[in-house]
């Protein structure tokens, strides 16, 4: 920061006086109850496939905490962020900012959270720059200088009575750059969901497992054949407690294996949330795959199945291999891919008197998972193709690979009540 030094002289009550308003702008410019330390660091980890793209964003403030933060990045081709988790986000022209949700705001000094964004693009520009925390550079950049206006005060200040109708936030960058404390353009809710399992008809995250395989309110199935795929309980790696179930998914036709909750489920109704913790290795690949399925009644028995396919998390109905979102660019990148090696909350809502379905990932309701009884091209055009009015039976947990593709999963923390349990 440049520092004006003021000598005496003739001038001095008028220098003094200009000192004393620039040095009040300075201040009003620069001061904000959740500054950032030089050293803080955002790290952007991104997973593309044509045409979009998804990334996680690690935020660290370095040596010092931040009651609330504001990220920026600028994209170098022609990225459009369209989707958000743990983050508010928004972008103007090539810039992205990001602001923090309600429930994770505050980060200690040496500490760190993450947040993710979702996207579209036609020539990605490579790796985006500019990252600056609460508007201080970070990633080593050095900040930039701040320049003291040498121009005299003027005369006659604005009358007082008479303010602009609209001021800027005294924490606004210059003009040039988009606006650090620009409003969503779509609220998120501002209360989460409630968490813990009250009122849940399944809650169990595993602990009363005594064996190496999953047994009592689990059963090890194959719905359809079987193979290389096993199913144990780990007690490893949790979300929670002291156990969770590991999957070990197999590549190639026909290695299904699934844990299958053995709790009567009939007292749902037509309407169940689930709340799954879940954890794997291995991106999603282009081949489909399935990771959790329920028997529809109304189906024939057929299974309702979660999984993936193009590299993102898709539904399909196994009686007619409908999938939701469609297959096409523009649907998959409506969806989200599943993250690696880190736990994730998925949740999901059937509705079978209406025909909906709803999913969120992290607290973030996906678009592209969302059957909402108006067919839309590219969505849900092809899951309404017929009337589907899903009576679903049961819970499995595990993987299928209909060609290509292993991975290694874990199921922990799983509810399923009548409202939604919230991660």
């Amino acid at each position: 920061m440049t520092i004006l030094r003021i000598r005496s002289g003739p001038a001095l009550a008028a220098v003094t006086a200009a000192a004393a308003v620039v040095a009040a702008t300075a201040t009003a410019l620069l001061a904000g109850p959740a500054a950032a330390a030089q050293g803080c660091q955002v790290d952007y980890t991104p997973n593309q496939w044509p045409g979009g793209f998804t990334a996680s964003v690690k935020v660290s403030p370095g040596d010092s905490a931040v009651s609330g933060w504001t990220v920026t990045w600028t994209y170098a081709g022609d990225e459009r962020v369209t989707n958000g988790w743990n983050a508010t986000v928004s972008q103007s022209g090539s810039t992205v900012t990001a602001r923090n949700m309600s429930y994770n705001g505050g980060i200690p000094a040496g500490g760190s959270t993450e947040f993710g964004v979702q996207g579209t693009f036609s020539a990605a520009g490579g790796a985006p720059s500019g990252f600056t925390l609460n508007g201080v550079p970070c990633n080593g950049a050095a900040p930039s200088p701040t320049v003291v206006p040498t121009t005299a005060v003027p005369t006659t200040a604005p009358p007082t009575s008479a303010p602009p109708t609209t001021a800027p936030p005294t924490t606004a960058p210059p003009t040039s750059a988009p606006p650090t404390t620009a409003p969503p353009t779509s609220a998120p809710p501002t209360t989460p969901p409630p968490s813990g399992c009250a009122g849940a008809v399944l809650c169990d995250g595993f602990e009363n497992q005594t064996g190496s395989t999953p047994s009592g309110d689990w059963a090890v199935v194959s719905p359809d054949c079987s193979g290389a795929g096993t199913a144990t309980v780990d007690t490893t790696t949790t979300h929670s407690g002291s156990r969770a179930v590991r999957i070990n998914g197999a590549a190639g036709y026909c290695n299904h294996v699934f844990v299958r909750t053995t709790k009567n489920l009939s007292g749902l109704g037509s309407v169940r949330y689930a709340r799954i913790w879940v954890r794997h290795t291995t991106a999603q690949p282009t081949d489909h795959t399935t990771m959790i399925t329920m028997a529809d009644a109304a189906d024939g028995n057929r299974d309702l199945r979660l999984g993936g396919q193009n590299g993102a998390l898709q539904w399909n109905r196994a009686s007619d291999d409908a999938t939701l979102p469609e297959q096409s660019p523009a649907g998959v990148a409506q969806s989200v891919p599943l993250p690696t090696n880190r736990w994730a909350c998925l949740e999901f809502m059937v509705d079978g008197s209406a025909g909906q379905l709803r999913t969120w990932l992290d607290g973030v309701a996906v678009t592209g998972l969302t059957a909402d009884g108006v067919p839309t091209h590219d969505i849900d055009g092809q899951w309404y193709n017929r009337t589907w009015r899903p009576q679903l039976t049961d819970l499995k947990l595990g993987w299928e690979s209909y060609g290509g593709g292993a991975d290694t999963l874990w199921y922990d923390d799983v509810a399923m009540g009548s409202t939604r349990i919230g991660c």
